[in-house]
């Protein structure tokens, strides 16, 4: 089990006040990962570091909007700053906005793009930058079956994950020889605040998910940890490109 272990290394966490960041921030602080905790929210964080350092790791909080080249600067300085470095990336943050396309305001479609496409390359980006001065790394930005699979309702949202996992592969190539893995987690429906809030509108849609998917039921956000800690840690260590895809079968089934 040691090749899962991710004690001594430091992962920022992206999106990690809620949902599925916050339960992969807590899986890796369990791994014995110290944390950089990065929201909008700053009193969501402050919980989810209390809970992290129960792990016995240590937990800082820095609020950051993701969008913001300054603000993701200063996040990554501050972590750099706290504890010498940045082994793991967890690129998390997103939202989605339901409506057809031929009535999608150009304004939500622009939201969309620069939250979950350009938000990840700034990230992503930056705190690169620090592992390739490491030479070592691993960064695993949050896809979706929405890359590959369409989503009605979904444009902006389909064309941001579609984006995710191109950005993916091609650090993956540039960033290999410095010792930076990138690769892709890309769940199905999960059990968070942004899909209740799609659940709560619509009282047939979880239904609708249930029979679609072939292990019928919706993800738990604690059913990603799994394969974020292997994509962390030594477990993957010739693993980059690469999108792994939790998703109870969706993408393989045709029907």
């Amino acid at each position: 089990m040691k090749l899962f272990d991710l004690s001594g290394k430091t992962a920022l966490v992206t999106g990690a006040g809620r949902g599925i960041g916050r339960s992969l921030a807590l899986g890796l602080a369990e791994a014995g990962s110290n944390l950089v905790l990065c929201s909008r929210s700053r009193d969501e964080l402050d919980a989810v570091a209390r809970e992290a350092e129960a792990f016995g790791v240590e937990a800082a909080v820095a609020p950051c909007d993701v969008t913001d080249a300054g603000q993701v600067d200063a996040a990554v300085h501050a972590g750099v700053e706290r504890f010498g470095g940045i082994q793991v990336l967890i690129n998390n943050a997103g939202l989605t906005v339901k409506k057809p396309a031929e009535e999608l305001p150009l304004e939500d479609w622009q939201h969309v793009i620069n939250v979950n496409l350009t938000g990840v390359f700034l990230v992503a980006q930056r705190v690169g930058r620090q592992m390739i001065r490491q030479g070592e790394g691993s960064i695993i930005n949050i896809s979706s079956i929405a890359a590959s699979t369409a989503l009605r309702g979904s444009l902006a949202y389909c064309a941001s994950k579609g984006g995710v996992q191109m950005v993916t592969r091609v650090l993956a190539v540039e960033w290999a020889p410095h010792g930076v893995r990138v690769n892709a987690l890309a769940p199905a429906y999960t059990e968070t605040p942004l899909v209740k809030a799609l659940t709560d509108s619509r009282p047939d849609f979880a239904e609708a998910v249930r029979r679609r998917t072939p292990m019928q039921r919706m993800a738990r956000a604690g059913e990603m940890v799994g394969a974020a800690v292997f994509l962390a840690s030594g477990a993957s260590s010739y693993v980059t490109g690469e999108t792994v895809h939790v998703d109870g079968g969706w993408t393989a089934c045709g029907f």
